[in-house]
């Protein structure tokens, strides 16, 4: 494992614990030896987000959006950091990017599955298989018919 996944995973790490400061050192480390490390990027706007600078998240997310513009998971972020800051218009524009984006992805129809959005969806058959019951329910009509018949037949 190379020295900028080492430190992805430890920055990575402090974030999942909660301790967004250390978290953001970690990414910034990882920024200033490759600037166009997308993972260290997003993760740096998630963590800001955390800490409530909403202005700068903004700003790494839209670096995020420069080296990623059909990113789906950018688009999400920014519409999150945009409605944080009351900025509806900007929020509503990114929320739109990202379902667009998430049309332009390879297994969209799974990721839409996944994400439950019904209205995008064609109706598709149900995977499971059908069961025939285990008894059929009466059919009077064929019991009168059958009935009928089998008197017939005694007395002729």
């Amino acid at each position: 494992m190379d020295e900028l996944q080492e430190q992805f995973d430890e920055a990575t790490f402090a974030f999942s614990q909660g301790e967004y400061e250390q978290a953001v050192d970690g990414f910034e480390a990882i920024l200033a030896a490759d600037r166009n490390y997308f993972d260290a990027r997003m993760s740096l706007s998630m963590a800001l987000c955390r800490l409530k600078q909403y202005e700068r998240a903004i700003e790494e997310g839209h670096k995020a959006e420069k080296l990623c513009p059909n990113d789906q998971l950018v688009h999400t972020n920014l519409s999150l950091f945009y409605m944080k800051t009351g900025n509806k218009e900007a929020a509503e524009h990114h929320g739109l990017q990202s379902k667009i984006a998430s049309w332009k992805q390879p297994g969209a129809d799974a990721a839409l599955s996944a994400a439950g959005d019904d209205e995008l969806q064609m109706a598709k058959p149900k995977a499971e298989s059908f069961k025939l019951p285990g008894k059929f329910p009466d059919m009077p009509w064929r019991k009168n018919r059958n009935k009928g018949q089998a008197e017939g037949g005694r007395d002729g």
